[in-house]
């Protein structure tokens, strides 16, 4: 009853934030440029749900409420057009003229401020995957990253494309965020990006963006080097039902075959829903890690005068499979109102590169519900992420595991069992987090000033069932709390120059208070604007680095610091701190030339290191670490964790070219520079502590050049792609994982570095990167119903050494087939 009354109170003051708003009619025309009048195209209001459809002779008639807005006008087989508008009384001939091809006319984004604007007019440095682009690619659309200006794209296999910016990666990467219909999506212990786990199907994605940079001032302490914000289709905008099946082969004869689908319909001006699901099924690329082991002869002493032997992965699993579901309700109690409630659901099973060699995913589960209110002005949402699964496990563990128990007598069948977990190899979850956030906006001294502030609210509640992390079972909950608010301000200085104005203030349970400022000017120009920024990124150390238990505890987190057996003391983890400085242009140059260009400069001060060897510890805070390391009769205390180091400036710029030969053909040329520096003379940036500072301290783990062309067609029926990209060869270092060149006179952990060598616990291949590829992909639409189209990555079926811990990419080559009716 209760519940009841709630809902018919909140449903009451939807009501009435649209009852009193003044509402105006806007009108017009959507033709080609031809003048053809388009029946059937789309005119929506971004991000306010209101929109309309052109009658046969392409007119048509909105009714909305006053202000500042941004008109999209979209048509199958043609590039969307955007426009702003200040609407303060009726408005009539607002015509659209489409282009059948690609446009270098802005795009709507919502990255930069959380509201829409222009990409010209945007205060951050953002690349944009438009929703034609997402549309023509009948592969992965996490591919289309690679076309983009000063992402490092790379693939750890078939199932798991990744992207990094400006340095710093590595095979357990959480400094960047990914965002989906404003929610965050990453796991709550390790703080990853969701990435393959996610509930979005392609078919629902309308955009994505991606961040060059930190943006912790709207989005917090983990946008960090970047973010990737995904946007779903509206089903008011996008209505109808969509069916596509994908099947294909790998570069080793391996089958792929998705199925996908989508439902959406607008049953009134008060209702509308989408539903969507995905089934896909693949087998990984054809490879198995080496995992070195020290093993032991009949008496139990060291074989082969103790050098370590190379074995393949123990019961290696190649299967792929994803399972995902999502279902949206829009509720309108008035027009601009919206009430949104989603439920995603994903069942994941896949290979994942870690720092101690792959991860078997095993029925990772992700559920999320999520509940939005929407109004002019206002935003609030509250969302649950839950994350699960019994049978995840590290192979790299469980190999030396069952080895050490056929040299201890067992038969395999013994020590493939529940023996070959007994080290910690098993991880099992049963986590998860709720966020909550409002959100003001509005424009302020006759709309010379834009504002948008607000609060976020987080828990991460997580939970290992005493597998991974310093919990003990399935009632024991790491709980961590955040809390933050920000404001955004961009005020017109007149002369087309404005400012930009940010901060923001988080308070984290376990870090404290920190402040996060971001200042700019930009110019805006009739075709482009440019613009100078600083600002500053924190990345708070994630659930696993504070209270992490791997390996019956020779990997323990960092949250309480340690003092080892000679007395030395290792500081808890603190916060990493960014300041960047950056200016950019963005704009077109006369009518068929467009430019997007940026130079920045990073300090990056206290790194979060990847897990290293601290020594042996006689305490973790207070606690011997006797009661804490389960594995101390292994160990005897020896420990490796997560610490604070350094300081490091990292420079770069990165460039794109778009060149329009005619409405249907295009071309675009990238290029990407990285470089960074540090003081040799500072002990701290000594990371292995060896007397000597060096590259081997910085990690860098970043291609110092990068490019890429598109040829780009798209017409009404025929679209395609041709795609090359280089990457420099470059040296690599996570933790146990390596691949470098022969470098004489240096070691990594103690080990010679030597390409095509065993290093330690892995073996080192030689360099990433270091090559040229080709991708294309062409489709067609037969009838608005139906389209086919292919894609092929990697087309002469290169070895691609693009990541550690994980196979050589080779080709994918896919056929898909759509039903849109």
């Amino acid at each position: 009853m209760r519940t009841k009354s709630i809902f018919t109170l909140l449903t009451f003051l939807f009501c009435m934030t649209g009852l009193f708003a003044q509402q105006y009619t806007v009108s017009g025309k959507v033709t080609d440029n031809e003048g053809v009048p388009l029946a059937g195209a789309s005119v929506f209001v971004a991000d306010r749900g209101i929109g309309a459809t052109t009658d046969e002779n392409g007119d048509y008639t909105l009714t909305l409420s006053g202000g500042k807005l941004i008109l999209e006008a979209t048509y199958v087989g043609f590039s969307q057009s955007t426009k702003s508008l200040n609407v303060t009384g009726d408005m009539e001939d607002v015509n659209f003229e489409l282009t059948s091809g690609m446009s270098l006319e802005e795009v709507v984004i919502y990255s930069g401020s959380r509201k829409p604007e222009k990409l010209t007019n945007s205060p951050s440095t953002i690349v944009s995957i438009s929703p034609r682009e997402i549309e023509e690619f009948p592969g992965n659309p996490a591919e289309l990253l690679a076309r983009k200006k000063g992402v490092d794209y790379f693939r750890a296999g078939i199932a798991t494309p990744a992207f990094n910016i400006r340095g710093f990666n590595s095979n357990f990467n959480s400094k960047n965020l990914m965002v989906v219909d404003n929610r965050f999506s990453s796991l709550v212990a390790t703080g990853l990006p969701l990435g393959p786990l996610s509930t979005v199907i392609k078919e629902d994605t309308e955009q994505a963006e991606v961040i060059l940079g930190p943006n912790a001032t709207l989005y917090g302490p983990n946008a960090h080097n970047g973010l990737l914000n995904i946007t779903t289709k509206d089903p008011r905008k996008y209505e109808g039902t969509t069916l596509v099946a994908n099947v294909g082969v790998n570069g080793d004869g391996n089958a792929f075959y998705s199925q996908r689908a989508r439902f959406a319909k607008k049953f009134n001006d008060h209702w509308a829903v989408k539903v969507t699901g995905e089934y896909t099924r693949a087998e990984e690329f054809k490879y198995a890690d080496s995992v070195y082991i020290d093993r032991k002869d009949a008496d139990g002493n060291p074989g082969r005068d103790g050098i370590k032997e190379g074995y393949e992965e123990f019961q290696l699993d190649p299967d792929v499979r994803f399972l995902k579901a999502e279902a949206t309700a829009i509720y309108s109690p008035s027009q601009g109102t919206d009430l949104i409630a989603t439920y995603g659901h994903s069942n994941s099973t896949y290979l994942s590169a870690t720092n101690v060699g792959r991860n078997q995913i095993v029925d990772w589960r992700i559920n999320i519900f999520q509940l939005r209110f929407k109004t002019r002005n206002f935003f609030a949402q509250v969302y649950h992420t839950t994350s699960k699964t019994d049978d995840t496990y590290s192979i790299d563990d469980r190999t030396k595991a069952y080895y050490a128990g056929i040299d201890a007598g067992m038969t395999p069948e013994e020590a493939g069992g529940d023996f070959s977990y007994s080290t910690g190899a098993l991880f099992k979850d049963d986590s998860n987090r709720w966020n909550a956030e409002v959100q003001y906006s509005n424009d302020f001294f006759n709309d010379k000033l834009e504002l948008v502030t607000g609060i976020q609210w987080q828990l991460d509640r997580a939970n290992s069932l005493g597998t991974y992390l310093l919990d003990k079972d399935e009632n024991d909950f790491i709980e961590v709390g955040q809390l933050g608010g920000y404001v955004h301000g961009l005020y017109d200085l007149n002369g087309g120059f404005k400012f930009l104005g940010a901060a923001r203030v988080d308070n984290h349970e376990i870090y404290g208070t920190n402040f996060i400022p971001k200042l700019g000017l930009i110019k805006e120009f009739n075709k482009g604007s440019f613009r100078i920024t600083y600002g500053q990124g924190i990345a708070a150390p994630t659930i696993l680095n504070m209270y992490g238990d791997l390996f019956s505890g020779l990997i323990l987190g960092n949250a309480e610091g340690f003092t080892l057996i000679d007395g030395t003391v290792i500081d808890p983890q603190d916060v990493e701190k960014l300041n960047t400085y950056e200016a950019g242009y963005r704009g077109t140059i006369g009518k068929n030339f467009y430019i997007d260009a940026n130079a920045y400069y990073n300090n990056n001060k206290n790194f979060l290191s990847p897990v290293t060897v601290i020594g042996v510890a006689s305490h973790r805070g207070d606690t011997p670490i006797e009661e804490v390391q389960s594995g101390y009769a292994i160990y005897n205390g020896l420990v490796a964790t997560y610490i604070n180091f350094g300081e490091v400036n990292t420079y770069g710029t990165d460039l794109s070219l778009t060149y329009s030969i005619n409405p249907k053909l295009s071309v675009t040329a990238n290029y990407s520079y990285f470089d960074y520096s540090y003081d040799k003379n500072n002990p701290e940036n000594d990371f292995n502590k060896d007397g000597e500072v060096n590259f081997l301290d910085v990690l860098v783990n970043a291609p110092k050049n990068k490019g890429s062309l598109g040829i780009n067609y798209s017409g009404n029926s025929f679209y395609g792609t041709f795609f090359t990209r280089w990457v420099q060869e470059y040296n690599y270092f996570s933790s146990f994982q390596i691949a470098s060149e022969t470098l004489p006179g240096y070691t990594y952990r103690g080990v010679p570095i030597v390409e095509n060598a065993p290093s330690g616990d892995s073996f080192n291949y030689g360099p990433l990167g270091g090559f040229a590829t080709v991708d294309l992909n062409a489709g067609y639409r037969f009838s608005k119903t139906f389209s086919l189209g292919v894609a092929i990555t990697n087309l002469f079926n290169q070895d691609l050494r693009e990541f550690t811990a994980s196979p050589p990419t080779r080709g994918l080559y896919l056929l898909e087939t759509k039903f849109n009716f």
